[in-house]
């Protein structure tokens, strides 16, 4: 099964990624996973900002994960641009087992390398094959998307998209996705901080 999960590729379709903004558990260092934490003050006000940045790129797709603290910032982006946000259990942030309101600690590297997974947690290269399966799903719909999630789902995307997955990506800063051009094997990314 490990190998079907790794045949997992991203259409080749530039769009928009957005991770949440700040929660409290954000803040402290915390393994949040599927605990559904909302975003804290510096979280509403970091969306807000977000979505004047979104302005006059052309989005014509809002698609957030179910957990409110994506959902309330692609609320906030969809407000400011007019547009409805769809919902798709598939980019709701990897469960993280029993590291689930945890401090974040060495083992998350060995997780991403699928040397260790947590007990109860899903596998990286599970979250790698429902993340893609998500965004596939949405950048079929009228460009350009935008996708709201989290920062351990857009780490399996960049694995998807032949790109370090080792980085934390920031809360709340626009990342335009765009798909490898003649003879590149990476996509690049640009954020808009």
């Amino acid at each position: 099964m490990h190998g079907a999960f790794q045949e997992a590729t991203l259409a080749p379709i530039p769009f928009w990624f957005l991770r949440h903004g700040e929660t409290d558990w954000n803040a402290q260092g915390i393994s949040q996973g599927n605990v559904d934490i909302p975003l804290n003050a510096t979280g509403v006000a970091q969306a807000r900002t977000a979505a004047q940045k979104l302005k006059g790129r052309g989005i014509a797709t809002i698609v957030a994960s179910p957990l409110s603290r994506a959902k309330v910032t692609a609320e906030c982006v969809g407000e400011a641009l007019g547009l409805p946000v769809a919902i798709d259990a598939d980019l709701r942030e990897v469960g993280f087992g029993v590291q689930e309101g945890q401090p974040m600690s060495g083992w998350f590297t060995d997780w991403i390398s699928g040397a260790f997974t947590p007990e109860g947690a899903e596998t990286f290269a599970a979250l790698r094959a429902r993340a893609v399966t998500a965004a596939n799903r949405a950048t079929a719909q009228p460009p350009a998307v935008l996708l709201v999630a989290h920062g351990a789902l857009f780490r399996s995307l960049r694995a998807a998209m032949g790109i370090e997955p080792v980085m934390r990506t920031q809360n709340a800063v626009p990342i335009f996705c765009e798909p490898p051009r003649g003879g590149e094997t990476a996509w690049t990314l640009q954020p808009y901080v």
